[in-house]
């Protein structure tokens, strides 16, 4: 029953990448709206953290909100909330002293933010230089979820570094720079991706990390990295 939920979100994904192809128009929205949803209730269902459900809850608002007009900031203000939700529980469950092992994650991250940074800046500033200051906020915690996410779960770490990728897609798109076609395929899919190795790695640690400590009858130390 668990699996199942898993797989209605990724039929529901394939449906919409398909849709999204054929430049479906509404019938896009009302698909793009239920696939975070549906990842949430197999978190639910198999008894996943609350601050994953949380991170969906916002990923959720900030889709619904990308799709209407003039709610962009809004949208980014929700994934920056799930941003927030991601990286504490990454950081509470171990993700700094993870990346003490793995300190060029960390390298690797700052270089990427800087270089997209420095490539959006200028045309950002012909094209929507009121997005500036949000865009290299939001960048910032997209890059700490990536970075902390290795520092725990490789599985979620990758997801982590699709989420960086999708949202670039974007932001080339916002600058009026040129990107991958279809674009809006590429987005979605490695945006459902992320959201679905994020889920699964954080499900997956978690449930390791309880395991151990049912079996030991003591916490587990912060800073096991997990696969």
């Amino acid at each position: 029953m668990m699996t199942r939920f898993l797989n209605v979100f990724v039929a529901l994904s394939v449906v919409h990448v398909a849709l999204v192809g054929l430049d479906a128009g509404p019938v896009e929205s009302v698909t793009k709206a239920l696939l975070v949803p549906a990842l949430a209730v197999w978190v639910v269902a198999v008894g996943g953290p609350r601050l994953l459900v949380a991170a969906l809850f916002f990923s959720w608002i900030g889709d619904v909100a990308l799709e209407i007009d003039g709610l962009f900031l809004l949208g980014m203000a929700g994934f920056a909330l799930a941003h927030v939700c991601f990286v504490t529980w990454f950081v509470r469950n171990g993700a700094l002293e993870g990346l003490r092992r793995r300190w060029w994650v960390v390298l690797v991250g700052l270089a990427a933010w800087g270089v997209t940074i420095a490539s959006l800046w200028g045309p950002l500033g012909e094209e929507e230089p009121g997005l500036r200051a949000p865009i290299l906020v939001y960048s910032l915690l997209l890059t700490a979820t990536a970075v902390t996410a290795f520092g725990v779960s490789v599985v979620a770490g990758v997801g982590g570094a699709l989420f960086l990728l999708s949202d670039t897609l974007i932001a080339l798109d916002i600058a009026g720079m040129s990107r991958p076609e279809p674009g809006g395929v590429w987005v979605m899919v490695t945006y459902l991706v992320a959201q679905l190795l994020l889920a699964v790695g954080i499900v997956h640690t978690d449930r390791a990390r309880s395991s151990i400590q049912d079996a030991t009858g003591d916490s587990l130390p912060t800073g096991g990295s997990i696969p």
